[in-house]
């Protein structure tokens, strides 16, 4: 009896053992380990994924580091399903976005300036544009707005459940003075067509929602198109497309704009203090994309 007493003992303490270098092996994980060296980013082809990449090549400690590309409401829903569990994530990430009103996210340093300063969002429009269609013209070179709008916007399709057009009127009708200054001394028209062109941020979404919705007002009947950021510069230099309030400069974006800016109108931003980055939640004890440790 006390043989079996001392055998059984003995398995339980080599249990205990084995299951707390389990716990030390998972604890002795690495960030990037924990990461499986993955960056979660979003569309191929959106400027911030152009960015990331050569994050990846910049930086001497991402190398072996994987960029996943899917899409936004993919990189937001891994992020919120992180957070939720309190797991490492390092995401494509950029502001004005709801994700930093809903979550406790920081920016990573960028050292080696892989994404650039601040930028700005601007607003661009064909040749000719304001010759001919002069009312949409000055609404458009008039349109100036801050994060806080935007994100307003975007929080209202997320607490509220709106579509972003619904959004968009419903944010209008509670800042009807600022968007009198956007519209002031132009006249209406009567069903003139004019087709803007926008990426599938949920920035871009928000901003050429209320445009879209401003314009209407006006007179206009408006066409809204969503395409990758290479069509968008393409279709407005190309006269396919009459504008576009969605371009971020100058270093999202700046390899389109340098392409195309000989056939467009730049008429400046209408939106200041725009970042992208590599984004994480707080609770993550990193600070800079230096600090990944390198793949193994």
């Amino acid at each position: 009896m006390i043989k079996r007493n001392y055998v059984v003992g003995m398995l339980i303490l080599l249990l205990l053992f084995i299951t707390a270098c389990g716990e030390d092996e998972q604890q002795e994980q690495t960030v990037g380990e924990k990461l499986d060296y993955t960056i979660t980013g979003i569309e191929p082809g959106a400027g911030a994924t152009s960015l990331a990449r050569e994050a990846l090549e910049d930086y001497d400690n991402l190398a072996g580091y994987t960029l996943e590309e899917a899409s936004t409401a993919a990189m937001v829903t891994a992020l919120g399903s992180a957070i939720d569990k309190e797991e490492p994530i390092v995401v494509t990430g950029w502001t004005p976005h709801w994700k930093f009103a809903k979550y406790d996210l920081k920016f990573l340093e960028d050292p080696e300036g892989s994404f650039g300063g601040a930028e700005n969002i601007n607003t661009i429009t064909r040749l000719g544009l304001e010759e001919e269609m002069p009312e949409a013209y000055s609404i458009l070179d008039n349109f100036m707005w801050t994060t806080d709008d935007m994100e307003q916007v975007m929080l209202l399709t997320q607490d509220e459940n709106l579509s972003f057009e619904e959004a968009a009127k419903q944010w209008i009708g509670e800042n009807e003075a600022l968007v009198a200054n956007w519209t002031d001394g132009v006249e209406e028209v009567d069903g003139t067509k004019i087709e803007i062109v926008s990426t599938p941020w949920d920035t871009e979404r928000a901003s050429t929602a209320v445009i879209v919705e401003v314009l209407t007002r006006q007179g206009y009947e408006v066409t809204d198109t969503p395409v990758d950021p290479s069509v968008m510069f393409q279709a407005v230099a190309s006269n396919d497309a009459d504008a576009s309030v969605a371009p971020w400069l100058p270093a999202t974006h700046g390899a389109f704009y340098e392409q195309y800016k000989d056939d467009i109108v730049d008429l400046g931003e209408n939106l200041q203090g725009a970042k992208i980055g590599m984004v994480v939640p707080t609770y993550m004890d990193i600070d800079s994309i230096a600090d990944l440790d390198t793949a193994k």
